[in-house]
C-alpha cells in the first residue's frame, strides 16, 4: 500500500519555537488533521509516545494520572481530552521541573472549555492550532495571504483554479484522508463515517449528552444556515430541541472544531459582543457532504455554491490565521441596511482588511457595496478591501479596493 503523502505543515516553525522555552505544547484541532503525524514527526530524541485511544493507556491515565506522568521524562501524549485528568498530574511534574519542551500534547478538543479541566496550565502551556490542510499546503506554498495583505501586497497566482477546477477544491476540503481518495462517492463515504464516529465517540469525551440521536439531525439543520446569522430558538425548533439545549449542542460542534462562531465587527467592542454572531463550518468538504452537495447540484444551482465557497473562503483565512506573523481574529460586518462583507479580518493595531466572496467571474460595482461602507466607517484603520473572485486578474477597483482571484489565497 502506498504511504499518505506528507504535506509541510505551517505551524511547524512555531511549534520548533514554542518547544524551545514552554514546558508544556499543545496541538489542538478536529481529529483527522495530521496531528499525530506531525507530532510524531516533532518529537524530540528520548520522547516517549503514548495515544490515550488506547484502551491500556487510557485505563492508565484515568485509574493513575500521577503514577503515569511520573514514569515520564518527556512525552508525546495523543488525544488528551480522552483523560483530562492527566492535566492535573502533568501541572505538578511541570511545577517540580520547568524544562522547555517536556511534554508534547494533542487534542481534539477544545480544551481550555472542557469542565473536567479544573485546573489551568496557564503559563505553562502553549496551545497552537492544526485544522485541515490548506490550499497553501497542498501547493507547498510559504506565503501567508493575511500577513501579505496587511502589508498591502496581494499574492500573485501564476495558474488560477477557475470554474470546475475551483469546485473540485472546494468539494475536497482539507483532510488528508479525504483528499487521497480520488472518486467524489468515496470521499463522501468517508465524510459520513467521519462524522459519525465523531458523534459517536468524541461527544461522550467531551460532553455528557444522552440523546446522541439528535446530534446528526440538528448537525444537518446547521449545514443549511451555514454562513448565517445563527437564531438557537429557531435552529433547535426544526429539530425539536428547545433554544438553550440547541446552544450548547452547538457549543459541543465548535469544541470539536466542526464549525465557529463569528462575531460582528462594530466599532464599539461592546456592540461586538451584543450583536448576533454568525455560523461558518470549517471545512468546506464536510459542510458539502452535510449538504448532499456534488458537482451536478452544484452546476445546477450557483448560488449554493456561493454558500459552500464562502465556508471554503472562511477556512482558508482561519488557517493562514494560526500560522500567520501577527496576531488576527476574524470577524463579519453587517449594518441595518443589509450592507455586508463575508469576512472582516483584524490585527492586534485595530487596522483592517476586508474580504468579500463572489462565486462568479463577473465583478459589479454593486458588490462593492459592502466593502465601501466598511471602508468609510473604520477610516485610517482600512487597510485594504478585497473582492475574491472566480477569475485570473488581480485588478485595482478604486481607493483600497482590489478584485483578486480566489486562488490568490495559495499564490506566492
Amino acid at each position: 500500500m502506498s504511504k499518505p503523502l506528507l504535506y509541510p505543515r505551517s505551524i511547524e516553525p512555531r511549534m520548533t519555537e514554542a518547544l524551545l522555552d514552554t514546558p508544556v505544547v499543545l496541538l489542538a484541532g478536529p481529529r483527522q488533521a495530521g496531528k499525530t503525524t506531525l507530532a510524531r514527526q516533532m518529537a524530540g530524541q528520548g520522547m516517549r509516545y503514548l495515544t490515550l485511544d488506547d484502551d491500556l493507556t487510557r485505563l492508565s491515565a484515568r485509574e493513575d494520572p500521577v503514577g503515569m506522568i511520573r514514569s515520564l521524562d518527556k512525552a508525546v501524549i495523543d488525544e488528551i481530552q480522552r483523560a483530562p485528568q492527566l492535566l492535573l498530574a502533568i501541572k505538578k511534574s511541570v511545577d517540580e521541573d520547568r524544562r522547555p519542551g517536556r511534554f508534547l500534547l494533542t487534542g481534539s478538543a477544545n480544551l481550555m472549555t472542557l469542565p473536567a479541566v479544573a485546573d489551568s496550565l496557564a503559563g505553562r502551556m502553549e496551545t497552537l492550532s492544526l485544522l485541515p490542510l490548506s490550499q497553501s499546503e497542498i501547493e507547498r506554498s510559504q506565503s501567508n495571504w493575511i500577513d501579505a495583505a496587511f502589508s498591502g501586497r496581494l499574492l500573485r497566482t501564476e495558474a488560477p483554479a477557475l470554474g470546475d477546477a475551483l469546485v473540485e477544491r472546494v468539494l475536497c476540503g482539507g483532510y488528508p484522508e479525504m483528499r487521497a481518495r480520488p472518486l467524489a462517492r468515496r470521499r463522501q463515504a468517508w465524510a459520513r463515517q467521519y462524522l459519525d464516529a465523531l458523534i459517536q465517540r468524541d461527544v461522550r469525551d467531551v460532553a455528557g449528552i444522552d440523546r446522541l440521536d439528535q446530534l446528526p439531525r440538528f448537525l444537518r439543520a446547521l449545514a443549511q444556515t451555514a454562513g448565517q446569522m445563527c437564531n438557537y430558538t429557531k435552529l433547535g425548533g426544526q429539530v425539536g430541541l428547545d433554544g438553550k439545549t440547541a446552544a450548547r449542542y452547538l457549543g459541543v460542534f465548535e469544541q470539536m472544531y466542526l464549525l465557529k462562531r463569528v462575531d460582528v465587527w462594530a466599532r464599539n467592542r461592546l456592540n461586538r459582543v451584543v450583536k448576533t454572531p454568525k455560523l461558518q463550518f470549517i471545512d468546506s468538504g464536510l459542510l458539502a457532504t452535510l449538504m448532499d452537495l456534488g458537482h451536478d447540484e452544484l452546476g445546477q444551482d450557483r448560488t449554493r455554491f456561493g454558500h459552500l465557497l464562502e465556508t471554503f473562503v472562511f477556512g482558508e483565512l482561519l488557517k493562514h490565521g494560526a500560522s500567520a506573523e501577527g496576531d488576527y481574529s476574524l470577524m463579519y460586518y453587517r449594518d441595518a441596511d443589509q450592507a455586508e462583507v463575508d469576512v472582516v479580518i483584524e490585527n492586534s493595531a485595530g487596522q483592517l482588511v476586508g474580504v468579500e466572496v463572489k462565486a462568479t467571474a463577473t465583478v459589479k460595482e454593486a458588490d462593492l457595496r459592502g466593502l465601501k461602507k466598511l471602508a468609510s466607517l473604520a477610516g485610517d484603520q482600512f487597510k485594504l478591501g478585497v473582492l475574491l473572485y472566480d477569475g485570473a486578474e488581480t485588478l485595482p477597483l478604486g481607493e483600497g479596493l482590489w478584485a483578486a482571484p480566489l486562488s490568490s489565497l495559495w499564490g506566492q
